[in-house]
């Protein structure tokens, strides 16, 4: 019997011997987290602290008040530094490594229930497309950007900036129906003025191009597309010459109609005036083309002329 208590006793001595050499390494690991911590090293603070709870949490109760104490500590710092970690390379504009490590913190901060981590990190990852897609218009690189925009988009798709600057940049690509999908998109969340605005200057952009090319036909359909987004002088003005070359002389005569009421200090006010009256007179309206005429008589280059024509016309 008494070797048996001798035993017994050997036993829960080691037990306890044991328990305290355990202890002693948890102590050692969390401490070496908070050196780790001290000097930078989140990642290394990481695996101290895991190392700390798992022999903590093997312990169990025989861990103690202080054990336990240790154990919430660890619990709480791991899925924040992994956070954290994401915030340095999103600083860093490491921007792929980011996103990597941010889905980790996602993933941490659910195995250790910590909601803020979860949620600050999800809301994260979109911002750091958007901002990779930023730093990739800048370099000009706007398939790569477009590319960074849609990835944010299809994770939060009510982000209006992340569609506004999607359609930028596949506009700038040259991907005209899906920039204005992105654009009506924007719209839809909370940017409808810049969007507006922008889906007005694409169609300008392109209306100009096709004057350019005497692609007339396309340059009026887009200039009045510009317009019907937002109300632009220029683009009545591209419109009218589109369609005086297309000898569609009332349908020049409205729209330069409109670029002179829209832009009343325009410094070329006397030429849409002269081409106005000329446009007028073609088509036989005298009435029309006396008034127009009759507005530039003290204009120093076609003064003459619209008097010559004033005297012709019979204008009252």
């Amino acid at each position: 019997m008494k070797k048996i208590v001798i035993i017994a006793l050997s036993t829960i001595l080691s037990a306890a011997a044991l328990s305290a050499q355990d202890m002693a390494s948890a102590t050692d690991a969390y401490n070496n987290a908070s050196t780790s911590l001290s000097m930078g090293d989140n990642a290394g603070a990481i695996g101290y602290f895991q190392e700390a709870l798992q022999i903590l949490e093997a312990l169990g109760d025989e861990a103690g008040e202080e054990g336990a104490t240790m154990i919430a500590t660890c619990r709480d710092r791991i899925p924040r530094l992994t956070l954290q970690i994401g915030k340095d390379y999103i600083q860093a504009k490491e921007y792929d490594n980011a996103v990597t490590q941010l889905n980790e913190a996602v993933k941490v901060g659910k195995e250790y229930a910590n909601e803020e981590v979860v949620a600050e990190a999800t809301d994260l990852i979109p911002q750091v497309y958007l901002q990779k897609g930023n730093d990739l218009i800048k370099a000009k690189d706007f398939a790569g950007a477009a590319e960074s925009y849609r990835q944010s988009v299809a994770i939060d798709s009510t982000n209006g900036m992340a569609s506004l600057m999607l359609g930028s940049a596949l506009a700038a690509t040259g991907d005209i129906i899906g920039a204005e999908d992105a654009y009506n998109m924007a719209i839809r969340n909370g940017q409808q003025k810049n969007a507006v605005k922008q889906l007005s200057n694409l169609y300008l952009k392109l209306s100009s191009a096709s004057l350019k090319a005497k692609k007339y036909e396309d340059a009026v359909n887009q200039a009045l597309k510009a317009n019907e987004y937002l109300e632009n002088a220029t683009a009545m003005k591209v419109a009218g010459t589109a369609s005086a070359q297309l000898q569609k002389n009332s349908d020049a005569i409205k729209y330069l109609e409109q670029y002179t009421l829209l832009s009343p200090n325009a410094r070329d006010l006397d030429d849409m005036y002269y081409t106005i009256a000329v446009l007028a007179q073609q088509s036989g309206d005298t009435a029309k083309a006396c008034g127009y005429y009759q507005k530039i008589t003290a204009n120093p280059k076609y003064g003459e002329t619209a008097k010559a024509q004033i005297t012709t016309l019979k204008c009252n």
